[in-house]
């Protein structure tokens, strides 16, 4: 009797570690059905694989399990993998030619749905990620989750910051900060900049201005014990005082 799906599940669950790493996992997704999977047989790094039409109930079924095991299967290639293992060994090798690679594409549309519906995402971003989707093919959907979206967001990433730089309000730490992460020419270094840099480096000339203002002598004392308080303080205090606390005080 053939085990059923639940069984295989929870054998796929107790058995992840060891599948990902007895051999690669089936690069269907990008590659055309005639390329060679590697089956649960090969025994060294030279073997091409056993070509999916070759390959016993037992290698087929020992190479969906590669996929479930793979935390980055989606819902889609979860689910068709789940049905082909409950079928014949005619369904399981459909799946691994054309089955895998169609479901993958199922779950790279739903990314990049999600990607537009983003409200973060940029210009550049919603660029691509329309043209990926407009494409109507797996490899363009998975080129852009792969690389495409990466380069895009480090587009709008470089026009957040060239932003920030012309921004008469930016202070000498932003600056500074600012120039550094565009002159990496890398796309870590601007999301980088933008995510954690700009805040800590805005920070910094918050407090300079707060200490600048407890230098100035003609200060009421409620604003210069407010100062004194807020000088150590977060990130977002200091902002929070510089906007919007020091004229509540003054007023």
């Amino acid at each position: 009797m053939r085990p059923t799906r639940s069984a295989l599940l929870v054998a796929v669950t107790a058995l992840a570690p060891a599948l990902l790493l007895t051999a690669p996992a089936v690069a269907a997704d990008t590659a055309p059905a005639s390329v060679a999977v590697t089956s649960a047989s090969a025994s060294s790094t030279d073997d091409p694989g056993t070509p999916v039409d070759e390959m016993t109930e037992e290698e087929l079924r020992l190479a969906i399990f590669r996929i479930l095991a793979d935390p980055d299967s989606g819902k889609g290639v979860t689910r068709e993998a789940g049905e082909a293992l409950d079928g014949t060994a005619d369904d399981m090798r459909a799946f691994l030619k054309t089955g895998y690679r169609l479901a993958q594409f199922e779950d790279d549309q739903v990314a990049i749905f999600r990607i537009l519906a983003d409200p973060d995402s940029g210009k550049a971003v919603v660029r691509e990620a329309s043209e990926a989707l407009d494409a109507h093919s797996p490899e363009a959907a998975r080129a852009f989750l792969e690389t495409g979206y990466r380069l895009a967001r480090f587009e709008d990433d470089q026009v957040a910051i060239f932003r920030i730089l012309a921004d008469p309000d930016s202070g000498k730490a932003v600056v500074r900060e600012a120039s550094e992460a565009l002159d990496a020419h890398s796309p870590e270094a601007a999301r980088a900049f933008l995510e954690t840099g700009y805040r800590l480096a805005q920070a910094e000339d918050d407090r300079v201005t707060v200490a600048r203002m407890l230098a100035d002598p003609s200060i009421s004392d409620a604003l210069r014990a407010a100062a004194e308080e807020v000088i150590d303080g977060t990130p977002e205090e200091l902002r929070y005082f510089l906007e919007v606390g020091q004229y509540e005080i003054d007023g």
